[in-house]
């Protein structure tokens, strides 16, 4: 028997490696269309390579997979981070995981996953075409079963056959990218990195974690994620839209309790060089001028009530306008793809085409930074080499 897979990336293999560890005398042959396989393992982590994350600090799947956390709940029943793990350390890539809970190859280098990957298809006879663009099941109709683990598809041009088939598509749109905001005082403190909360005013969608400022506006998790969250609503807006940043993490009573407790403790201090939040000296001075404008050498004792209520609004509340969006790093992420109504939720078989499978990021799953997005390429990929095995020994 045969089983083509179009797409030479990390769920391609993954799924080719474990559909022959699996069912040995199955044909396997990987077509890639460009001359690169792996390429975007490659670039992950800054080149270190995100594999998965511990998930110890995930109590909701929803937090870390936008799109797709009830299907992968569901398939971590067959292959999760924990086999992941497992499983690279079986095939020797020793994994280390991080204080963040990001897990990585302990030799902090992609290849040593590449190289498994490209050791492990040897060794298996799995062929793999370079070269080869697919577009139709007609050049693979000699083949028993079909793959697709071409990834995502930012313009879509690589969904229209299979859209062609019937297969609903939930329009692709980027994710996972950084904010561009036109506020040189802002921007001016790039570099500065803090722990923040940042939200969309008027909706739900908020993220939290470290926020970096950058030379163009804003980066770090806490951003990142709140782009995968609001992927598709900064996509309707052309990426413009109002954000708050809370940059205390607390509640405003909490921070006007603070506020006020200062002017008791330390009525003599100038406000500009006593900070009681511990925010970065150059941020807070920032956020000074801008709420008190040209009186940061006040004291503590000096502030009045609307000084104080514009200083805690500030903190917790400060307005900015994104004016874009910006591409993060080489790890491009796409919201959107195959819909899920279009699959088996068990096999991740087409519901349209009998024998013909869907893994990765070609379906409309797609999680946070953090590995999870690699998690979700490694479940969907056994899932469907398990489900490839069970259906040719029936």
């Amino acid at each position: 028997m045969k089983t083509a897979i179009i797409g030479g990336g990390a769920a391609g293999f993954f799924l080719a490696i474990n559909l022959k560890e699996l069912l040995p005398e199955m044909e396997v042959t990987i077509f890639e269309r460009s001359q690169r396989v792996l390429a975007k393992v490659e670039v992950s982590g800054g080149g270190r390579c995100n594999c998965t994350n511990s998930f110890d600090e995930v109590h909701d799947l929803s937090t870390v997979y936008p799109r797709g956390h009830r299907l992968m709940k569901r398939l971590f029943h067959v292959f999760d981070q924990q086999d992941a793990y497992q499983w690279f350390e079986r095939h020797g890539v020793p994994l280390v995981t991080q204080e963040d809970q990001c897990v990585f190859p302990q030799a902090q280098d992609s290849h040593a996953i590449i190289d498994c990957f490209l050791s492990l298809a040897r060794r298996h006879h799995i062929m793999l075409l370079q070269g080869k663009k697919i577009d139709s099941l007609e050049p693979l109709r000699d083949y028993d079963f079909v793959a697709v683990t071409t990834g995502g598809s930012p313009q879509g041009e690589g969904l229209r056959w299979l859209a062609a088939m019937g297969h609903e598509i939930e329009v692709p749109v980027p994710s996972l990218f950084t904010f561009s905001i036109d506020d040189e005082k802002l921007r001016a403190l790039m570099g500065l990195v803090v722990d923040a909360t940042v939200l969309i005013p008027g909706t739900k969608l908020r993220a939290e974690g470290p926020l970096l400022i950058t030379h163009w506006g804003m980066s770090g998790p806490a951003i990142l994620k709140l782009s995968s969250y609001a992927a598709r609503l900064l996509a309707e807006s052309d990426y413009h839209c109002p954000l708050s940043v809370n940059w205390t993490q607390q509640h405003e009573h909490e921070v006007q309790t603070a506020v006020c407790e200062m002017q008791i403790r330390q009525p003599q201090k100038q406000l500009s060089t006593y900070n009681p939040f511990g925010l970065p000296q150059r941020l807070w001075t920032h956020l000074l001028e801008k709420s008190l404008t040209g009186r940061t050498g006040m004291r503590w004792s000096e502030l009045s009530k609307k000084d104080i209520n514009r200083l805690v609004n500030v903190l917790c509340n400060d307005s900015y306008q994104v004016a874009g969006r910006t591409a993060f790093k080489e790890e491009f992420v796409t919201c959107g793809g195959i819909s899920l109504k279009a699959v088996n939720p068990s096999t991740l078989e087409s519901r349209h085409v009998p024998h013909l499978y869907f893994a990765g990021e070609v379906l409309d799953i797609d999680g946070v930074t953090g590995g999870f997005n690699f998690q979700a390429a490694w479940t969907t990929a056994y899932t469907v080499a398990r489900s490839i095995t069970l259906s040719s020994v029936l």
